[in-house]
This record gives C-alpha cells, structure tokens and sequence, in this order.
C-alpha cells in the first residue's frame, strides 16, 4: 500500500523492503569522471554494507548521478 509523504518528513527505512534510489550531483555536475571521487563512492558503499547493513541488489554510478536497488538488515 502506497503512502503519501509530504516533503520535509523523516523518511523510514523498513526492513524487507527494497528501496530504488537516486543520487545526483549539485547541478548535475559530471564529478564522477575522476577516479578519485568514483573511488570514494565505491569505498563508501562497500564500508555501508559491512558496517551498516545496507544489501546493495544493484547500482550504476553514472557521471553525475548514482542509481542504487538497495535494502536494510534487520537491527542496523
């Protein structure tokens, strides 16, 4: 069942829920065509889904944005 959200709400994040999410750039500035920030965006997904319980499912990082099929452990 679909909830409506008004803007400016804490989101949630359930557990057995797979969740599509975008990420962009400030002015969708192509940032990530340096290795050094792809990089960082690498190390950091890796460290979330060790440390934080984030079950990446998919994910493309794109030059300016990233798409991610993500979801949450249970407790985390």
């Amino acid at each position: 069942m679909f909830q409506e959200i008004a803007m400016g709400l804490k989101n949630r994040i359930a557990t057995g829920n797979l969740y599509f999410l975008t990420l962009t750039v400030v002015d969708w500035v192509d940032l990530f065509m340096r290795s050094i920030y792809k990089h960082i965006i690498v190390n950091s997904l890796k460290f979330c889904q060790e440390k934080k319980g984030l079950q990446l499912y998919a994910w493309v990082l794109m030059t300016n944005h990233l798409h991610i099929i993500a979801a949450a452990d249970e407790g985390k």
